[in-house]
């Protein structure tokens, strides 16, 4: 493989903890926290769990960041150790910080570790020790209050569409992008308009949606932020899908994010607060499940128990909302289907979002439902371990190895020959979108329930392949 364009400077401080892990034997041993040391005593990283890496190398080639930089601090069994070092006692430097915000928490080394190694409890206990006592530079304070200012927020993302829209439409965008200008001046801003989807109406839900035929089950449907604002024909499509598999559905207006973007980010007091808005808006909305159409806010909500254990008035709770959350495809397997599929002659290739396959565990169902499509061809990509590189707001923070990676991810789309890329996260609709027009070989894109929403309607292919212009 050829080196990569992004790849950071080996130092002797990497030199020296490569060469400290080494001397190790293969095993990271369990101490209690020491005083003075890289962590406060409110959820530092978990020294079982710390002690649970046997640095096997299992992880290695699943890392997205071990894959294009081959450096042991960026791989999980190093991120490990300088866990392993903060909680000894070593002080919390801008080199351990580096390497832990480099990490985009895809969670494959989960999948791929043979001794069950909980690296997405540690990465997320570690970032929030970071947020807690790292002074990040004024660059990066700017953008992450940028990102947090507005992501978690449904209604000032709505506030952004109108504009948003009117530049597309004008081509102001393209001419912008031509010039380069932006990504001279603010290339993180250029990276956040290069994503945007191309919008098209709003597609507002109303709060109740009565099933098709016999009622089955009553769920909660998350419009989610980014999804809700920048994918509203994925909710639409999801509601009308669930409506014809017999479910009613409610929408609740008063709902908020859930808590993910901030989750997987170290914010920890910022997710929690979203997520007891969650829990009460959907208790009140008194449903059987709780069904979500975003990979990472799935991941999230299925953790709540987790995310506010220490809250004795939401505990309980969080832990009776968290059983009911389904991603949508888990979901109408449980039912079963019932609304007949009509044929959609076409060639699909099925991405993996890292939070529903690594995270969730839920790779057979939607392969399951797209095969049960008549007509439908459904191949699979190479390398499909690897995270594509929107993690969240990864890209936009690390724009460079997101880019890499997106890259990588649309040059094994495009090698299936496939017609359509269907995935279940919007994060990575956005990256992989950018990545396969900058390949030159345009492509569908698609929810997998946009797929099954043209199917049960009886809706042309057409629909779903690539625009001709």
């Amino acid at each position: 493989m050829a080196e990569s364009t992004s790849t950071p400077d080996r130092t002797a401080e990497q030199a020296a903890e490569n060469a400290a892990i080494g001397e190790m034997g293969g095993v990271i041993h369990d101490r209690p926290p020491a005083p003075g040391g890289a962590f406060d005593e409110h959820r530092p990283p978990d020294a079982a769990l710390v002690g649970d890496c046997v640095h096997c190398g299992f992880c290695l080639p699943t890392c997205p960041t071990y894959v294009l930089w081959g450096e042991e601090m960026d791989s999980p069994r190093g991120r490990i150790y300088l866990m392993k070092q903060g909680l000894e006692g070593e002080p919390m430097s801008d080199s351990m910080v580096q390497h832990w915000d480099r990490c985009l928490g895809c969670m494959s080394c989960v999948t791929a570790c043979p001794s069950g190694v909980q690296y997405d409890r540690l990465i997320e206990q570690t970032r929030a020790q970071v947020e807690r006592h790292h002074r990040r530079t004024p660059k990066e304070r700017a953008l992450r209050g940028l990102i947090f200012s507005l992501f978690p927020y449904p209604r000032r993302l709505r506030l952004v569409r109108g504009p948003l829209r009117a530049w597309q439409r004008t081509g102001l965008d393209r001419v912008v992008r031509r010039t380069g200008l932006l990504q001279r001046v603010a290339p993180e801003l250029a990276v956040m308009e290069s994503l945007a989807p191309r919008l098209g109406p709003p597609d507002r839900l109303p709060e109740r949606i009565t099933a098709s035929g016999e009622r089955r089950a009553v769920v909660g449907m998350l419009t989610g932020c980014v999804q809700g604002a920048f994918f509203p024909g994925v909710n639409a499509a999801t509601a009308r899908v669930l409506q014809a598999e017999g479910c009613d559905v409610v929408v609740p207006t008063q709902q908020g994010c859930c808590g993910a973007l901030s989750a997987h980010n170290g914010r920890e007091e910022e997710a929690q607060r979203f997520a007891r808005r969650i829990v009460d808006t959907f208790e009140a909305a008194g449903v059987e499940r709780v069904v979500v159409n975003a990979a990472g806010c799935g991941s999230t909500m299925k953790e709540y128990a987790e995310l506010l254990a220490d809250d004795q008035a939401y505990a309980d709770r969080a832990r009776a909302f968290a059983e009911k959350v389904r991603d949508i495809s888990e979901v109408l397997m449980e039912l079963g289907t019932v609304a007949p599929r009509h044929p959609l002659e076409m060639t699909v290739a099925y991405h993996d979002a890292c939070h529903l396959a690594h995270a969730q565990g839920i790779r057979s169902q939607p392969r399951a439902l797209l095969r049960q499509i008549p007509g439908l061809e459904l191949r699979e990509i190479n390398e499909s371990e690897i995270c594509c590189g929107s993690a969240g707001v990864y890209n936009i923070m690390n724009p460079e190895p997101a880019r890499e990676l997106g890259d990588r991810k649309a040059a094994n789309i495009v090698a299936t020959g496939a017609e359509v890329l269907v995935t279940a996260n919007p994060g990575c609709l956005m990256q992989v979108t950018s990545a396969i027009e900058r390949s030159g070989h345009p492509m569908g894109m698609a929810h997998t329930v946009e797929v099954l929403d043209a199917s049960i309607r009886g809706l042309s292919a057409d629909t779903l392949r690539p625009t001709r212009s």
